[in-house]
């Protein structure tokens, strides 16, 4: 296991992805968006539409990588009654029924700086959590999260950008775990898309710093451009497109339709199929 992290779901999945020769599809929900026991049965059925992966999103009141979707998202989660507690014990409900698939939280460090960072490390391990993407800790803060959360047996996902030159690079990756995350677009989530020959010079740069697994999110929308991402990478992140479902099946009091669930997932596993047809391409 890389760099001091004990649990293994993240590295079993991509090696079984790469003897099936294809790429990973991570989607990402906000924890709790628009309420708790609906995000947990999107959580729930993930892997049953796809999703190889999971990025559990984690509220926070100043979401400064987010875009609008994901931060409306979590205007909806927080009055949904999302606490970082309750994300924990959704991962303790998904756990019940599947002990493969990989879940990530994606979020900030405040959350988890007030939770306290031991029994934070704790009890994310004991839920079932697999890894830690936090997106505003940089490698010179290491000591607050990082370290600690290897030494504690849990991943830490460090983010690569467009701006992150070859000087930087090695700081980014020395103590990043389970893969890297590159960001193909400059600015916010969901407000761009990512193009597919820039992605794959920076996918291939990124391949000579670091035998890690290389995920590439940020502007990815529909199934074809996750299809030209798995060409290139080995996983497509796709979140803002699939929060933005479920904003599009509230109703008027914003509580959630009947078809809200069935569209999120089926959104999934077009995006996953998407996924799965550049494994289909490159093998005939």
């Amino acid at each position: 296991m890389s760099r001091g992290a004990t649990s293994g779901r993240i590295e079993a999945r991509f090696e079984k992805l790469a003897g099936e020769g294809r790429a990973a599809f991570i989607p990402f929900i906000m924890a709790a968006d628009p309420d708790l026991e609906t995000s947990f049965e999107i959580l729930q059925g993930l892997p049953g539409a796809g999703a190889d992966l999971i990025e559990l999103g984690v509220i926070f009141s100043d979401p400064m990588a987010d875009g609008p979707a994901i931060q409306a998202a979590g205007l909806r989660a927080k009055a949904g009654g999302a606490r970082l507690d309750r994300t924990l014990d959704m991962v303790r409900r998904f756990r019940v029924g599947d002990n493969d698939t990989p879940i990530i939280l994606m979020g900030y460090y405040n959350p988890m700086y007030i939770y306290g960072v031991e029994r934070f490390l704790a009890d994310a391990a004991e839920a079932g959590v697999d890894g830690l993407i936090v997106v505003d800790l940089p490698p010179e803060e290491d000591v607050e999260l990082c370290l600690p959360a290897l030494a504690a047996g849990m991943h830490f996902i460090r983010l690569a950008t467009p701006t992150t030159d070859d000087a930087r690079l090695p700081a980014v990756i020395a103590n990043t775990s389970g893969f890297v995350y590159y960001v193909a677009i400059a600015g916010i989530t969901g407000t761009k898309s990512a193009d597919a020959g820039e992605i794959q010079s920076a996918v291939e740069r990124l391949k000579r710093h670091t035998d890690l697994p290389v995920a590439v999110g940020f502007g990815i929308k529909t199934p074809e451009q996750a299809e030209a991402i798995a060409a290139i990478a080995d996983a497509a992140v796709v979140g803002s497109a699939i929060v933005q479902v479920v904003a599009d099946n509230l109703d008027a009091d914003g509580k959630a339709t009947p078809e809200l669930v069935g569209n999120v997932l089926g959104l999934s596993q077009s995006l996953a199929n998407g996924v799965r047809a550049a494994a289909r391409k490159a093998a005939e």
